[in-house]
C-alpha cells in the first residue's frame, strides 16, 4: 500500500510538500478549488512534475477535480462550466503523469436520479476521450447527501454500465463516505461483503485509489463530515479498512484537516501507517490477484500490471 495525503502547493510545490510529510503518494488540486478560472500552467513546470515527484519519493499522483463541478445538474451554465473544467483538469493530469483524476458526479438537485444520470453520461463521455491509458477518470462514491449520485455500489455500477464499461474509467472509495452511506467499514465481514459485491458489480480491477478519512457523524448519517484519523466515530477501527487484503495494491490518501487545520501532515501520515500495520496483522493471507472478477475481464492498463515490486509502507 502507498500512503499519501491531499497536499497544498499545486503543480509547483505539491511533490515537495508530500515528501516533507513522509508520504509516498499524493493528491492535489491543479486549480483553485474555490474558483472556476483555470490557470495557464507553465509547460516547463508540468513537464518537470514527474521527475520532481520521483525525487521526492512519490510513487502515485492523484488529481482531485474541484468540488464546484456538477455533471448531473439541470442548470446548463453550471453543467457547461463543469464539463470544461474537468476536461482541463484531465489535460493537466495527463501532462504531469498523474495516475487518475478523482471527481464527484454531483447532485441532480431534485430532478431525479435517472435525469441526473442522463445529464452526466454524455459529459463524462467527452472527458474520458481526453484520458490516457495511464491517467484514468475516477468516480468517487458520495456520502448520500441530498440528490448526490454515487451513494451506493449499485449507483456506481450503473454509471460504469452507462459509460459502456470504458477502459479508462475507475473508482475511488472514501471510507468516510462509505460509512455515511451505511457501509460498516469497521466490520471485517461487512467489508468483505462490500468488496465481494463491488467485484461482482464493477470489478476490483477498476478500484484505483482509497480516500482514508474518519467521520464526525454516525453510520448511515448521509453526512460528509471528515475527522482526523482516530478522532472520529470510526476511530482505530479504520485499521480494518486499511488492512483488508484486497486493498493493499492501492494508494491510500488522507484528506483530513490535520493538526493545524491546513491538510494532511506528518502526524496524519504516522497515524495512517500505524492503522495499516494494526490492520495487516490480522490479514496475512495473500490478496487475490487483481482483475480476477468472475464477471468482468481486467480493465485495460490496470494498476496491477504496473505496481509489482512496490514496497509497503
Amino acid at each position: 500500500m502507498l500512503f499519501g495525503g491531499h497536499v497544498s502547493g499545486g503543480v509547483k510545490a505539491a511533490p515537495e510538500r508530500a515528501g516533507e510529510i513522509g508520504a509516498n503518494a499524493l493528491q492535489l488540486f491543479v486549480q483553485s478549488p474555490r474558483a472556476w478560472r483555470f490557470p495557464n500552467h507553465d509547460p516547463e513546470v508540468l513537464g518537470g512534475f514527474a521527475e520532481r515527484a520521483r525525487s521526492a519519493g512519490i510513487e502515485a499522483t492523484i488529481v482531485h477535480a474541484i468540488y464546484l463541478c456538477n455533471f448531473a445538474s439541470p442548470d446548463d451554465e453550471l453543467y457547461g462550466k463543469s464539463v470544461a473544467t474537468l476536461g482541463s483538469t484531465v489535460d493537466t493530469a495527463c501532462a504531469i503523469g498523474a495516475d487518475g483524476v478523482v471527481f464527484h458526479v454531483g447532485s441532480h438537485l431534485g430532478s431525479g436520479f435517472e435525469a441526473g444520470l442522463k445529464r452526466a453520461v454524455p459529459a463524462l463521455e467527452q472527458v474520458l476521450e481526453r484520458c490516457s491509458d495511464t491517467t484514468w477518470l475516477l468516480v468517487e462514491n458520495s456520502a448520500g447527501t441530498g440528490g448526490t449520485i454515487g451513494r451506493s455500489l449499485e449507483e456506481l455500477a450503473m454509471i460504469v454500465e452507462r459509460l459502456d464499461v470504458h477502459p479508462r474509467l475507475g473508482i475511488c472509495l472514501d471510507s468516510c463516505h462509505l460509512w455515511a452511506s451505511g457501509y460498516d467499514v469497521t466490520d471485517p465481514s461487512a467489508l468483505d461483503e462490500l468488496l465481494d459485491r463491488f467485484d461482482a458489480l464493477i470489478g476490483l480491477d477498476r478500484l484505483r485509489v482509497l480516500h482514508v478519512n474518519d467521520s464526525q457523524t454516525e453510520l448511515g448519517s448521509n453526512r460528509d463530515r471528515h475527522a482526523n484519523l482516530g478522532e472520529g466515530l470510526i476511530g482505530d477501527k479504520l485499521s480494518v479498512f486499511l488492512g483488508n487484503r484486497r486493498l493493499q495494491d492501492l494508494p491510500a490518501i488522507v484528506e483530513t484537516e490535520g493538526q493545524q487545520g491546513k491538510g494532511a501532515d506528518e502526524v496524519e501520515m504516522r497515524k495512517l501507517r500505524a492503522l495499516w500495520k494494526k490492520g495487516t496483522r490480522r490479514t496475512r493471507a495473500p490478496a487475490r490477484k487483481r482483475g480476477s472478477s468472475a464477471r468482468r475481464p481486467a480493465a485495460r492498463g490496470t494498476r496491477g500490471s504496473r505496481s509489482r515490486g512496490r514496497r509497503s509502507g
